[in-house]
């Protein structure tokens, strides 16, 4: 059995972030990943937007987070010359109903951190993007997109330039809170199963978090949530879109609302719908796209673009929220460390979904202070 300092499981955005912050502090660190290349689950499935931190409960970690977690990522971005553009975000009013609402938004945003946004008049709205229809908008300045590959790619560098390791194709099926840390047994293609001894465990491994913590002997159930599925599926716009900013609806009970992305090459996408799925495991996610689910796209892209060509929308990927509370209600980011399951050095992360890419910086921070 080998010791080690530091295991992250999960090299997605997040355990990279967390990666790079425990190697800048001087900790040994091994990252270990299921797959055979870094950020190909979640990671890879999102709409690579950063978020300004609007519409996320006033007090919760994912306000809190993501606030804190955009303003470090554009520094970031800025000074390792990652891919981004803050290319701003509008939330439509398409009814007199919706329109009441956008003062409503702002003030919530403002409590959050998100203190820049603007109510515009319909004239003010067009003047910026002349296809759009609507009543009113609120714009968003600090909302963004970025490479997110990129983006990956920098912090691993950090964290190996700091003498982290990165283990690929490398799956932890099992673990035990052992004397001096916590004992993972991890299985590779072709290899031996090690076991490794480490002080300190994090986990964030996205989709598979709750199951890697119920694999961990020790770890009292009561602390480990059941894991549920949200698929996202998203459909690419035939074409060249006329608009050169995100654009969203005023939210409805449910969601934000059928929404436009655009990525850094000009690629406009529409997304993601919500699909739950009647699933046990990661290992039975479908992510084919059906292109039927299209069909009740166009009516609500219609109430803001009513433009859109017929056939217009294509599928493109879709993506799996690592969700932790049923279908109707929003749980909170989950940071689970010793003060909470009494296990020294070992903190579990549930439900990092979005704006978990936004926050992964933050959270990176607030993970190694615990620790």
């Amino acid at each position: 059995m080998d010791k080690v300092d530091s295991i992250v499981i999960g090299a997605g955005a997040v355990g990279l972030a967390i990666a790079r912050e425990l190697a800048l502090g001087g900790r040994e660190v091994i990252i270990v990943e299921r797959e055979t290349l870094i950020g190909s689950i979640t990671s890879a499935r999102n709409s690579e937007v950063i978020h300004a931190g609007i519409y996320y409960p006033a007090g919760s970690a994912k306000a809190r987070l993501c606030v804190a977690g955009r303003k470090l990522l554009y520094e970031y971005c800025e000074s390792r010359n990652i891919p981004f553009d803050r290319c701003g975000k509008l939330i439509v009013a398409t009814s007199p109903e919706q329109v009441a609402k956008l003062e409503d938004i702002r003030r919530s945003a403002a409590a959050n951190g998100a203190d820049d946004l603007v109510v515009l008049s319909r004239d003010e709205v067009l003047r910026m993007e002349p296809a759009l229809h609507c009543l009113a908008a609120l714009y968003s300045p600090s909302t963004g997109i970025i490479d997110s590959h990129s983006y990956m790619q920098a912090l691993l560098g950090d964290a190996t330039t700091h003498g982290a390791n990165l283990a690929l194709q490398s799956k932890v099926v099992s673990g035990n809170v052992a004397p001096g840390g916590i004992r993972l047994l991890v299985e590779s293609p072709g290899n031996d199963p090690m076991e490794l001894l480490a002080e300190v465990v994090i986990n964030a491994a996205g989709l598979d978090a709750p199951a890697v913590a119920a694999s961990i002997d020790g770890l009292g159930p009561q602390h480990i949530p059941r894991a549920w599925f949200a698929k996202g599926n998203y459909y690419s716009l035939s074409g060249r879109a006329p608009f050169s900013r995100l654009v969203y609806p005023v939210p409805e009970p449910g969601g934000l609302g059928v929404h436009l992305t655009i990525d850094l090459g000009g690629q406009a996408k529409f997304g993601p719908d919500v699909q739950w799925l009647d699933i046990a495991t990661s290992a039975d996610i479908d992510y084919r796209v059906d292109p039927a689910r299209a069909e009740h796209f166009y009516g609500e892209i219609r109430k803001y673009w009513p433009a859109l060509p017929d056939q217009a929308l294509t599928p493109a990927y879709s993506g799996v929220r690592p969700k932790i509370s049923a279908p109707g209600s929003d749980a909170d980011f989950v940071i689970q460390g010793p003060a909470t399951h009494g296990i020294p050095g070992l903190v579990n992360l549930f439900g990092i979904e979005s704006p978990g890419l936004t926050s992964s910086l933050a959270l990176a921070a607030e993970v190694c202070s615990l620790v």
